[in-house]
Order: structure tokens, then sequence, then C-alpha cells
């Protein structure tokens, strides 16, 4: 997973304590992180329908949807994709050693244990939404979301 996912996610919990757009600079500043390298990652999370550019003067991103519409697992998709973490290659196939193709009709020990775990790793990120996060970053830090709001709020003005 890149490291553009956990970017990403930050941006996502900072964007419910908002009610008007946060400037992507504003956020880059917020995280410590190179402007062009977060642009990457709201540009993927826009594309995606998650979060939404808003032009002008005032403008910078807010949630496109709610926040408990919106699962881990859309983020990580939509910054990586959707392909599987794990691409089997059928490396029983090569070496002096090779299973013949025709023998090899079902995915080996490996190939079966791997798609296992990225099944269950998926419908794990997908059972915790934005709004989870962002309720568990107010009970282990309270005030910590209205904090950066106001540093965002105060950042406009």
């Amino acid at each position: 997973m890149s490291g553009g996912v956990e970017w990403a996610l930050h941006c996502c919990v900072v964007l419910t304590s908002v009610d008007e757009p946060a400037p992507a600079a504003r956020l880059a500043q917020l995280h410590d992180v190179s402007p062009s390298y977060l642009a990457k990652q709201l540009q993927a999370l826009s594309g995606a329908g998650l979060i939404r550019s808003v032009q002008g003067k005032a403008g910078g991103y807010i949630l496109a949807r709610s926040p408990g519409s919106i699962t881990v697992l859309d983020v990580v998709e939509a910054v990586d994709g959707p392909s599987p973490a794990f691409v089997c290659t059928e490396i029983r196939q090569r070496g002096p050693l090779a299973t013949p193709p025709e023998a090899c009709t079902a995915p080996c020990a490996i190939a079966r244990t791997m798609a296992g775990a990225e099944q269950a790793w998926r419908e794990a990120l997908r059972a915790v939404s934005i709004a989870d996060l962002a309720r568990d970053v107010g009970s282990t830090n309270p005030g910590a979301l209205a904090g950066i709001s106001t540093w965002l709020r105060q950042a406009q003005a």
C-alpha cells in the first residue's frame, strides 16, 4: 500500500471537521507534506467521487459524500487502485521440477492463502468509514478536529 493512502485518509478525516472548502495548500501544510505530492492524492480522491474541488478565492476541497458513506477501502482503492495486493505468477510451473500447466487446475496453497487474506483485509477496510475514524480521533484526542477546523478557518480569513 502506498504512503499516499495514509495522507488521503488523514485529509478525509480532516474534511469531516470543516463546513467550508479546505485549500489543498493548507492541507499540505497541516500534514507537512509536499503540496504537489498531496495534490496527486486529492486528485485521486476527487476522481473517485469521494471529495470535490470548489473553485474560487475561498475554494478548496470538501467531502463529496457523507463521512459515513466513505469507507477506508474506498480511499485505498481511489489512491492505489482496485488491483489485488498479491498476483500469482504460477511459480510452480517453472524450474527443473515444474508442474505442467494441465496439472495446475486449482490455485496452489499460497495463492489460496493470499486470496483469503486479501478478502479479509478488504472486508475489514470496508467495515470502517471516515466517520468511524473521525469519531475515534475525537475519542482518543478530544478537540483535535475542532482545533484543526479553527486553524484552517484562520488561514482563510
